[in-house]
């Protein structure tokens, strides 16, 4: 197939990517009734909110020729991304190769391979995360039929979250006539919360962005000193992302994993499909709230659904700590808009 080919492809798809819906969640937090919103991301191609990227830095990547129809795609991912462009990449007549830690959920590796792409796995003593993007590289650097999308470092990956992303939440928001000043997101790439950023200050939007991070891994905060390990999949990949620019954001909210994991759960149980990352969210967004006053929007993403998830905590008793927000949560309603 030919660029102009591949193009026409992209164009056919894109009826599965964004429109996504945003979801109003109300509810019940030491007595007072809050409400938070969020772009519901699990409707996207391959299930998540990763496939806005794989679209778009295709889409960019086709159209300057900078990559060919014969091409391998080859990247370094904790999940969603290599899920997506696995997907992406194989209905669009690609070779895929997928480099990755291989202490993620089983979830992850099935679906990859699923779709037809090959699955490289990377344990701690080989490198872990760093290491399976050296990996991903190096295979590049040898093979001259081989793209790699370079998520951390590709300036497409923010374009996609302001191009797209971010006018449909605030779009969507306005025309709920909620008034929006705070917007957190995890930290996988720092292309989300970017992109939201870039769009803010394009649009002289008052809206504060802030980067979320787990608390038992404070990689954002100590400046790429301290690297614990925690159960957020998706963020906080051992190292902070080379298009990440923290002096551009408002202060990191942190989230204990075990805040993340119950919160998952109780969104889930209340009829509503997220993975352990939208609890971690959550949790981000009521911080801001309990820490500002009443006048006052905040808003998220619920990045993808518990299908991913069900081999992890997630579906497991998660033992309870003096300090978790997410026990004195109870959700009241859950509703979502198209507008």
């Amino acid at each position: 197939m030919s660029s102009s080919q591949q193009l026409e492809i992209l164009k056919n798809l894109e009826g599965f990517f964004g429109n996504t819906p945003i979801v109003e969640v109300s509810f019940k937090y030491k007595s007072k009734v809050k409400k938070i919103y969020a772009k519901y991301e699990a409707f996207n191609f391959s299930g998540s909110i990763k496939d806005r990227i794989a679209l778009h830095i295709l889409k960019k990547s086709y159209e300057k020729n900078l990559i060919k129809k014969d091409d391998v795609i080859v990247e370094a991912t904790s999940g969603n991304t290599g899920i997506a462009f696995s997907a992406l990449g194989r209905a669009l007549g690609h070779k895929v190769k997928i480099f990755m830690p291989d202490w993620l959920s089983k979830e992850r590796y099935d679906t990859i391979e699923l779709y037809g792409a090959e699955v490289i796995k990377i344990s701690k003593e080989q490198g872990g995360f760093l290491r399976s993007i050296s990996e991903a590289n190096e295979f590049v650097a040898k093979n001259p039929n081989a793209f790699c999308p370079q998520q951390f470092t590709n300036i497409e990956n923010i374009n996609a979250h302001f191009e797209y992303t971010a006018p449909e939440l605030f779009n969507n928001i306005q025309k709920l006539g909620v008034k929006l000043t705070h917007f957190v997101a995890g930290v996988g790439t720092g292309g989300t919360i970017m992109g939201f950023h870039k769009f803010c200050l394009a649009n002289n939007l008052a809206v504060k962005c802030h980067p979320l991070e787990p608390l038992n891994s404070p990689t954002l905060s100590t400046g790429g000193k301290k690297i614990g390990q925690h159960r957020i999949q998706g963020i906080s990949d051992e190292f902070i992302p080379e298009i990440l620019k923290l002096n551009e954001l408002e202060k990191i909210v942190s989230v204990d994993d075990a805040d993340a994991v119950i919160m998952a759960q109780k969104i889930n149980q209340a009829g509503l499909s997220v993975g352990i990352s939208s609890g971690a969210n959550f949790i981000g967004a009521l911080k801001l709230l309990e820490e500002n006053s009443q006048d006052f929007g905040v808003a998220t993403i619920f990045c993808d659904s518990a299908l991913k998830y069900l081999s992890t905590d997630l579906c497991k008793t998660e033992a309870l700590k003096s300090n978790l927000l997410s026990p004195e949560v109870e959700i009241l309603s859950i509703k979502t808009f198209r507008c």
